[in-house]
């Protein structure tokens, strides 16, 4: 695993990790700015990593990250809604309660 970074110049967040060949792949989150928060619009993973928890991990870097900075998340994208829910210990970032 790479790296968890910030590409502000892109809106994106994106993290490395190596697939079952060993080649470096990447998960990735377009976020848009709302305020002093981050609204997570879209998650996507390289289809090689699909299945392998990247994606997962991903988030918890994401979660990581965003408590580190003071950042606080909207999760819009569905992914991100369902691994907050699936994950409640990390509502601390939240702007707003998860949609029900």
């Amino acid at each position: 695993m790479s790296d968890f970074r910030d590409v502000t110049a892109r809106h994106r967040y994106e993290q490395g990790f190596a697939d079952a060949d060993g080649t470096l792949r990447c998960v990735w989150a377009d976020y848009a700015t709302r305020g002093a928060a981050r609204a997570i619009l879209h998650v996507e993973a390289e289809p090689e990593l699909r299945g392998t928890g990247a994606s997962g991990q991903f988030m918890q870097s994401l979660a990581d990250h965003a408590r580190r900075e003071g950042t606080r998340l909207i999760p819009i994208c569905g992914y991100a809604v369902a691994w907050f829910k699936r994950h409640p210990d990390q509502a601390d970032v939240l702007a707003e309660p998860p949609p029900l």
